[in-house]
């Protein structure tokens, strides 16, 4: 079928003006967005990431996990070689043993130091109990003696009888200040063992809590992203071994000039379309705003080089939706950010929101 030259005119024109359209639209789209109450800025998807990392210097004794795999908190993603640190855990088991023995002994010693005092305590009451018999049988026989009913020789050994029995009270009392003595040192000497046994449990403790250390668990929900360390290597304290990354909890950052950025507030409303999935159209809110510009010109005298003053932003994505579709997030893919400056302002229906059933 033959076509006329006007009719492949009229058709080239139509499709130049679509093009010229479609050109149009978009780089109208592109600059000016959805209208005033809105601007854009470029960005790519970021999610935390977390380095997991000996404590102690030591070899890695086995990792766990592969690249890409799922991990919960508190699993066990790889082991160092603990060998020196059960030796130091047993060698302070026994020495807390040891303290522990002190400790009896030592109150054992007190228990029986005290029994000592007790026991002379009582022969001081009976030595007391003496004298007062001994000083009531002297009045007696000085009464006698006086009226002549009894010897000189029985009021004198009467005499040395009391003076014999204060002496041995004396001596009792005595004995009785030196037991509380030896008591107040088998208390002392229980302190000190006392003090021995806390710092044996302190040091058991101490090494427990770096064998503890020495199992390497996620420390929340991630992605193993990187193994940065291979099985049997030797690492210094702090070494990483692997690189995890959250992606529950995921943001664009991007730059918007200081104009835009005084008119937006925390918690803005932000739609995010990503270069890759450009059928859909993200939620998330202003979660942080530069105070300060990022980067700015080398002068800002006149009105125009000021408005190159750009901030950063961060949009977070909610966690609910990311956590529905965790199999489909990825870090690094680039997009554009719409922020809506106006509250009253609403969402054209090119920026309605559009996820993943």
């Amino acid at each position: 079928m033959k076509t006329s030259k006007p009719q492949l005119l009229r058709a080239t024109l139509t499709v130049a003006a679509l093009c010229a359209a479609g050109v149009y639209a978009w780089t109208h789209w592109h600059t000016g967005g959805p209208g005033p109450g809105f601007a854009s800025g470029n960005g790519r998807i970021e999610a935390t990431e977390i380095d997991v990392a000996t404590k102690l210097p030591g070899r890695i004794d086995a990792i766990l996990v592969e690249e890409g795999q799922d991990v919960k908190r508190g699993q066990l993603l790889a082991r160092m070689q603990v060998q020196s640190l059960e030796a130091q855990r047993d060698e302070a088991r026994a020495r807390l043993a040891q303290a522990q023995t002190a400790v009896a002994s030592a109150q054992a010693q007190v228990g029986m130091r005290d029994s000592g005092r007790q026991a002379t305590l009582a022969l001081v009451a009976q030595r007391e109990a003496e004298l007062d018999a001994a000083t009531r049988r002297l009045q007696r026989s000085r009464t006698l003696s006086k009226e002549g009913a009894s010897s000189e020789q029985e009021l004198d050994d009467d005499s040395a009888r009391v003076r014999s029995v204060q002496a041995g009270v004396q001596a009792t009392r005595a004995q009785v200040a030196a037991h509380e003595a030896a008591v107040a040192a088998a208390r002392s000497q229980v302190v000190g063992a006392q003090a021995a046994q806390q710092a044996a449990e302190a040091t058991l403790a101490r090494v427990q809590s770096e064998i503890d250390d020495s199992q390497l668990q996620a420390p929340r929900d991630g992605r193993v992203q990187y193994r940065i360390a291979q099985a049997g290597e030797v690492l210094g304290g702090g070494g990483k071994v692997l690189n995890l990354v959250d992606l529950s909890d995921v943001s664009m950052s991007f730059f918007l000039p200081e104009q835009s950025t005084g008119q937006l507030a925390m918690g803005s409303e932000v739609r995010i379309v990503l270069d890759a999935a450009p059928q859909y159209v993200i939620p998330a809110e202003v979660s942080f705003v530069a105070s300060t510009a990022q980067f700015t010109p080398k002068t800002v005298e006149t009105a125009s080089e000021r408005q190159k003053l750009m901030f950063r932003i961060k949009a977070r994505l909610p966690r609910e939706l990311l956590l529905k579709h965790l199999k489909l997030v990825k870090t690094g893919l680039p997009g554009v950010a719409w922020v809506k400056l106006d509250p009253k302002a609403e969402w054209p229906a090119e920026l309605a929101v559009k996820v993943p059933q």
